[in-house]
This record gives structure tokens, sequence and C-alpha cells, in this order.
């Protein structure tokens, strides 16, 4: 029978550690820069986003508190509550949590503030189970096999692997649980490197299990911070239901390479829902391989509106062929079209943007992840592409400017069929389609992503 409880969510990120793993670096793992942002603020965000959690309450390493406060104040994080000094052990931080919070009701998610993967699906099971079961464990099964060591370092056996799973985090908990589970691992002098195992231990509840995922990854070595790069520049973001084209009404919208293709549909949808678009490309004048150009559109458009709150860059060209039987001319011009293009925009548009704490979008390409024979300039910069988005938004995160950038898979535009030729319309993306998650991308709160966009 499930028991009625208070249905206020905590979360309590546990961030004292110091990374004693990681070396070469001066900071712990949780404040190293990851796309643009700390460790903890991807984690910090995973839980801001999530509609059920009501508070962050986050264990902090005294030393870095001041380092914390700084995030915290320049990201403008709305449900943190607390920071607390941490203990010596994993097992005291938690305590010093979880024992923060008054009153026995509620439930309380406890996560690594180095595993900046978790995804709003497993917290949102892991709160479910929770209510029903009272404590709940996130795990995967284990793909390696397993062996047990003896003090010598022989294997003492190999036990069935099908048994055993791989433990994450978060875990949650009901508070009257957790709360008696470290009461009396206090009184025990009783340490662990698990929660769960101390409501195992005095057999306060049964542990319900959910799904955890592969990505969930903890970062604790060097090797580690490699791998979250990569998924970072791999993750795909699907945009929070309910932005509404509706608030386009009266935006100041630029669109450079707004003639043809994805930019001309951004243009025709951002007119219907009644923002005032301005679009420019080379067949008026304007082109993105000069700064000044962009520069004195920008002036311009200020001057006859008074504002400027979104600028978009869909400008791009794509040729094919190996690099040696290509001209350093043609390169060149591939390179600033593509990249150095968006590095004009997003230059000329900051002072103008920074007083409407606007947004800025870029297009990168499904070729960003891994580089294509025959198309490696097009490839490479659209890569730096997302590389220049990502440090752009912690940069202009500072003065409230969004950046991210949209990654739309194949789609029926002019440059597409003038590259490949023929193509099944039904396989293709429509750029209204595209145009409508773009502007969507712009209304949202998200910074710093890439939003793929697929059939």
């Amino acid at each position: 029978m499930q028991t009625k409880i208070n249905n206020k969510i905590y979360v309590i990120i546990l961030a004292s550690g110091i990374g004693k793993r990681i070396r070469h670096h001066s900071l712990p793992k949780q404040f190293l820069k990851l796309a643009g942002k700390t460790v903890i603020e991807h984690t910090i965000e995973a839980f801001e986003k999530n509609k059920l959690v009501d508070e962050i309450i986050i264990v902090n390493h005294p030393n870095y508190r001041n380092y914390l406060e700084n995030i915290i104040s320049r990201r403008k994080f709305l449900k943190i509550s607390k920071i607390l000094n941490g203990g010596k052990t994993r097992t005291e931080s938690s305590y010093i949590g979880t024992s923060s919070i008054s009153g026995k009701d509620g439930i309380a998610l406890i996560h690594d503030a180095v595993r900046p993967f978790v995804s709003q699906s497993i917290i949102n099971n892991c709160i479910r189970d929770a209510k029903k079961y009272g404590a709940v464990d996130v795990a995967i099964p284990s793909a390696d096999t397993l062996i047990k060591v003896t003090d010598k370092q022989t294997i003492e056996r190999v036990p069935d692997r099908s048994r055993y799973m791989r433990g994450q985090t978060p875990q949650a908990f009901r508070l009257n649980i957790i709360n008696k589970a470290h009461q009396n691992a206090l009184r025990d002098n009783y340490y662990s490197t698990d929660d769960c195992s101390l409501v195992l231990k005095y057999g306060l509840s049964e542990v319900s299990i959910v799904a955890g995922e592969k990505q969930n990854i903890k970062i604790t070595y060097a090797e580690d911070i490699f791998l979250a790069d990569k998924i970072f520049q791999m993750k795909k973001m699907q945009l929070p239901r309910g932005v509404r084209l509706k608030y386009l009404n009266n935006k100041v919208i630029v669109v450079f390479g707004g003639s043809r293709g994805i930019g001309k549909a951004i243009c025709d949808l951002g007119r219907r829902y009644g923002a005032i678009v301005k679009s420019y490309s080379r067949d008026n004048g304007c082109d993105i391989r000069s700064f000044s150009n962009i520069n004195t559109a920008l002036k311009c458009i200020h001057q006859q509106e008074g504002n400027i709150d979104f600028v978009i860059n869909t400008a791009g060209i794509l040729k094919m062929g190996t690099l040696v039987s290509r001209t350093q001319n043609d390169i060149m011009e591939e390179i600033k079209i593509n990249y150095l293009g968006s590095v004009n925009v997003v230059k000329a548009s900051t002072p103008y943007l920074k007083k409407t704490k606007g947004g800025i979008l870029l297009f990168t390409s499904s070729s960003f992840t891994r580089g294509r024979a025959l198309y490696s300039i097009y490839s490479s910069t659209k890569a730096a592409i997302v590389n220049f988005m990502q440090a752009q938004a912690d940069e202009l995160s500072m003065i409230d400017i969004k950046i991210n950038a949209i990654n739309p898979e194949r789609t029926d535009t002019e440059m597409r069929i003038q590259n490949f030729g023929y193509e099944l319309k039904s396989e293709l993306l429509k750029p209204s389609v595209v145009a409508k998650i773009s502007l969507q991308t712009l209304l949202s709160d998200y910074t710093g992503q890439v939003i793929d966009i697929r059939k």
C-alpha cells in the first residue's frame, strides 16, 4: 500500500570531492570546463529545468565555496536553496545534505556533481519509484566480466555477471528513510560510498532499480574529461514543450543568409508571427566574410528599429573535392563563409544583443561529429562552429546573451539539390520544419546547445 507523503522534491548534489585521481588540474573536477561551462553547472542545469524538483542543495568543499557562489550568482539558478560545507567522507557529506532539510516528509535525490549527463527520464523515474518503494538506485547492466580477487591480486572466482549491475546516481529516498539510515550509520561509525547500502544494511526499505544510461558517466579520471567532451559534442537536445511562436510578435530578427533555403523559411515564418525580420545576403550587398558589411547592416537596423532581439546566421556553402585537388582560393572562400562569417556575425551582434539580452543562432551539420572524405573543409568548419558556439556561450552568459547551434538533418534546399541532385522529398526535412524549431530555440532558455532536428 502506497503511503501518502509530502510531494516536495529535494536534490542534494555532492560536490565536496577534490579530484585526487585527476592530476595536472588546479581545480577539483566538478569545476573543470566542458562545452563552455563547468561540470557542476551542467549538473545543476539538469535538475534546475526539471519541473518536479523544488529545491537544490549543494554540499561543497569549504575551500571552494566562494568559487561556487560566483558561478551560481552569475548563472542565476533559481532552485538552489543552500550551499553546505561537506564532510571528510561521502557518507558525512550526504548526511549533512539530508539533515539540513526540515521535516521528515518529501523525497531526496542524492547525486554526484560529476555526473553531468543525467537525463530527465532518469530523474522522473527516480522520483516516481521513491514515492512507491521508499528507496531507489540507478543502475545499468555490466558489459564486462566481473572477477573477485584475493589480497594477493589473484582471481578467487568469476561471478555470474547477469546478477550484477553498475550503480549510478541519483539515488532517491523518502526523507524519513534516508535520515534514519544516516543516523544509524553515525551511531555505529559506519561509512559507505553508497547511500542505498545504508538503507539495506539497516533493513529500512527495499531498494527499487531504475534503468540508468551509458552516457550518465561519472567523471573520475583524466580520460573521462576527453570522453565527456565527446558526449557533449554529440549530445542531442530536445526543445521544451510550450515554446510558442506568438512571442515573436514585434521582435526584431536579423537573418544573414536569408535569401533562400532555411534562411528564407525562417524569415517567412518570423514575419507570419509578427516579427520584424531583416534579411541579408550577398544578393543585397552584405557579404558575411566582411565584418564591416555586417557591422553596417546591424547599425542601420538599430537606427531604424531602436533595438535588435535575435541574430541568425544560416549562410554557408558546400563544395566537394579532395584537399589536394582544390585551389587555395577555393578552400579559403569556404572557410571564410562557413566559419569566419559566423565569427564576424557574433562579434558584430554582441553590442546590440547585450542591450536586449537577446539570442544568436548558428548552423552546423551532422558531419561535425566526424569528418567526411571529399568534404573535409565543410565538415571541419561545421565542427568549428560547434566549438566556437560552446565557447561563446560561456563568454556571452556574462552579459545574458544566449547562443545555440542548429544541426538539421538533410534538408530540401537549393544548396542540397545543387550538390547532390535528385533525392526523394519524403526523405528530406522541409525548411519550414527547421525554421519553426530554430525560432523556438531563440525563444527558449537554452544556451550552449546543439539542437538536432530529425524527421
